[in-house]
């Protein structure tokens, strides 16, 4: 591997120190048309091989976009798609760091068809090994769903992300559509930062994530799992605080930050057990918040890596916009929580609507609920309910109609129902969820045997 390339240098920085084994080096383009010779493109471009992160095997291809431009011609899929064969009989995940001018023009079709063969063993790895991109420099038409179909993808600050370039878009003269802010702020990467600390990110999720859907996710735990939660304590409605305040040692890996804000979604450890979590930051759930949610469960569901929720909720957003949009996202939100095996486990602080039966509701086969003393779970607010009740009484009949309907909306009500299996105190919802955690660790469900679901 040559140390003085980019791409070389992104690898060297991402895994451990003298770890990587570089696979295909002597590899070269083939085709010749337009005067393209082998000693034009070294290693075709891609550097491919696998090292460790934190001792954990992972394989790695790297864009060098000093040969081509780092543009994707047949020899260069191929050494790709080779590593995901590597990858995936060996149960390791698979990184991709992306700078690239994209299709290489000067083999036509071979080029074309090159980008199908990549697709192919991405979908093929899907739910099978964890699949990581970081896109550095260029990474636009065809090449930018290899980061669209890959689980995570992180963006540096001054690269650039697009299917269609910005300037041929019809009517958009001012916004730079490919820039990582606004990519960050529609969903398209987890995260936007420096090189570096791009980098040193990846190294964090790995580490913090199983090799494949058969491994587990676990570290030691120092802190102590009967430890107070001030901060939900303090304000349980501060999502954002809550989720940190849960997990082992305050550490939340948040998952696309920038995108959808009224739903958190990350990863924490829990006794060193690592869990999915997803918070509601805002009590409407948008139609953005819901497709965030949803197939942030379903890479858990796929791992089996149990699922936290913190529910938080009472009605989805209601504007003419998301009126166009709300009952599909939420009915995919609905669908990944009933379709989950993995161990599932929610906290409730409030739950009013049919906003709360798509958050991992007991109906949608939660396995341990937990609620907050002062938590309101019900159909309905008393003050809305007793206008349809008691719509046509006077103000007195009313405010008795919305005080017995309240009396139906309290976490003890929920409970005496079994829609709820613990009441907990703010303080000590942290040793609730682990407890319920450990519990579930041997969890086992059978479900119906088809082909896959449509929703």
């Amino acid at each position: 591997m040559s140390s003085s390339s980019k791409a070389s240098e992104r690898i060297t920085s991402l895994l451990d120190e003298n770890s990587f084994v570089e696979v295909g080096q002597l590899v070269t383009a083939r085709a010749t048309n337009f005067n393209l010779t082998p000693a034009q493109t070294p290693s075709d471009g891609v550097v491919t091989g696998y090292g460790t992160i934190g001792g954990n095997l992972v394989f790695v291809y790297s864009q060098d976009s000093s040969v081509l431009g780092g543009s994707i011609g047949e020899m260069h899929a191929k050494k790709i798609t080779s590593l995901y064969d590597l990858a995936v009989k060996t149960g390791a995940p698979i990184i991709g760091l992306l700078d690239s001018a994209g299709l290489r023009l000067q083999e036509g079709t071979d080029a074309l068809n090159a980008f199908g063969t990549i697709y192919a063993k991405q979908a093929q790895a899907s739910g099978v090994i964890p699949q990581i991109t970081a896109v550095f420099g260029n990474c636009g038409g065809g090449l930018a769903l290899v980061a669209g179909m890959s689980d995570f993808a992180f963006m540096a600050d001054s690269a650039s992300l697009f299917v269609n370039s910005p300037n041929a878009l019809a009517g958009n003269k001012n916004t730079d559509t490919s820039k990582s802010s606004y990519k960050a702020a529609n969903g398209s990467v987890d995260l936007v930062a420096a090189e570096d600390e791009v980098l040193a990110k990846i190294r964090e999720l790995v580490d913090i994530l199983p090799s494949n859907n058969e491994d587990e996710a676990v570290a030691e735990c120092s802190d102590d799992l009967n430890r107070a939660c001030d901060a939900i304590a303090a304000n349980p409605e501060d999502a954002a605080a809550a989720v940190k305040d849960l997990a082992d040692g305050y550490s939340f890996f948040e998952t696309k930050k920038d995108f959808a804000k009224d739903m958190i979604t990350g990863f924490a450890r829990f006794n060193g057990q690592t869990a999915g979590v997803v918070a509601n930051a805002d009590r409407k759930i948008t139609t953005a918040g819901a497709q965030k949610a949803a197939r942030f469960v379903k890479f858990c569901d796929a791992f089996e890596i149990p699922v936290v929720t913190y529910t938080n909720v009472d009605g989805f957003a209601a504007t003419e916009a998301e009126e166009k949009t709300i009952a599909t996202a939420a009915a995919s939100l609905a669908n990944a929580f009933a379709e989950t095996t993995s161990p599932k486990v929610n906290v409730i602080v409030n739950a009013i609507g049919s906003a709360y039966a798509v958050m991992n509701s007991k109906a949608l086969g939660a396995d341990i609920t937990i609620a907050l003393p002062d938590a309101e779970i019900g159909i309905l607010d008393g003050r809305f309910a007793s206008q349809v009740i008691a719509g046509d009484k006077d103000a007195d009949t009313q405010a008795r109609a919305a005080a017995e309907f309240n009396e139906m909306n309290t976490s003890a009500s929920a409970a005496a129902r079994g829609y709820v299996d613990q009441i907990a105190e703010p303080a000590d919802v942290r040793k609730y969820v682990i407890g319920a955690l450990e519990m579930l660790y041997t969890k086992r469900e059978e479900v119906l045997s088809r082909k896959h679901g449509t929703v």
